[in-house]
């Protein structure tokens, strides 16, 4: 086998790569790092290693003991996960139609999703606020109207970009396979759970992963809604850590430690579909 020449181009590419990384690596093992040493510790030695007297668990306990650290992670898992599942059903049969059926209005509700991209959920947060209010979910003592008037924004904010990356996938997809399907006797709907879903795994994990992530790190639109302290998510918590706290910094790496953990667990056994999904529905849209 032949040796594969490296030029001096790749070296500075892979340099330049690998100081990329280390820009963006570093600071979260340095807030982890912290969080296990005492908060009058990390102004002195806040680049040391947390060994012997320098180490501790206080933050950590402190952590579990008095923000009810559980409690946030239910309210944020559960509604990132009702988040995934909305998305995923509504985008994928709203790119199947999109991408397969020929309709009147079809050119102008393209356009409309592409255009639901490029507005920011701070322009519509007050028509939104608003509307939620009359319908009754909106600053409620219900655990269940406060979770759903964070996830309706949510999956609104999700749709189009979820779409986007469906209807580009489904286009690169053999049309005789569902014609096929069609003439056998398949109606619409199992002509797009059973040939058209498989077919399109990655860029339904694609959109799972991205709309999970988005749903968990988001933090203004729980601050909006979500006033009551047993209905707060994990990324509103660490926001009141903030302002409570003040300067207790090995109490605020150790809850950033706690809510960066289940993202980084995430991307690590999924980034294959991301990227695969991602470049796929590239190529092929």
């Amino acid at each position: 086998m032949k040796k594969k020449k490296i030029s001096i181009g790749m070296i500075f590419v892979y340099l330049l790569l690998i100081f990329w990384a280390m820009t963006t690596i570093y600071p979260l093992l340095w807030v982890f790092q912290n969080s296990f040493k005492a908060k009058n510790k990390i102004l002195e030695n806040s680049f040391a290693l947390p060994t012997g007297a320098l180490f501790t668990t206080a933050n950590y306990r402190k952590a579990f003991r008095d923000l009810n650290i559980f409690r946030a992670y239910k309210n944020s898992l559960f509604i990132s996960t009702m988040v995934c599942i909305i998305v995923i059903i509504l985008a994928g049969l709203a790119s199947f139609a999109l991408v397969r059926y020929s309709f009147k209005l079809k050119g102008l509700l393209q356009t409309i999703v592409i255009a639901g991209m490029m507005f920011p959920v701070f322009a519509t947060i007050i028509p939104v606020h608003r509307m939620e209010v009359l319908w009754g979910l909106a600053n409620t003592g219900s655990w269940l109207k406060s979770m759903l008037s964070v996830i309706l924004p949510q999956v609104a904010g999700n749709l189009s970009f979820a779409i986007v990356v469906l209807s580009g996938y489904i286009k690169g997809l053999p049309i005789e396979l569902e014609e096929s399907a069609f003439l056998e006797g398949c109606t619409p709907f199992q002509i797009f759970t059973k040939i058209v879903v498989p077919l399109t795994k990655p860029s339904f994990a694609t959109v799972t992963i991205f709309s999970f992530l988005w749903s968990y790190n988001d933090l203004f639109t729980q601050m909006f809604f979500l006033r009551r302290e047993e209905f707060k998510g994990i990324t509103t918590l660490l926001n009141n850590i903030t302002s409570r706290e003040g300067t207790d910094y090995g109490l605020m790496a150790a809850a950033v430690t706690l809510v960066v953990i289940p993202m980084v667990i995430v991307y690590i056994f999924l980034q294959k579909y991301i990227i695969k999904g991602m470049t796929a529905g590239a190529v092929k849209g």
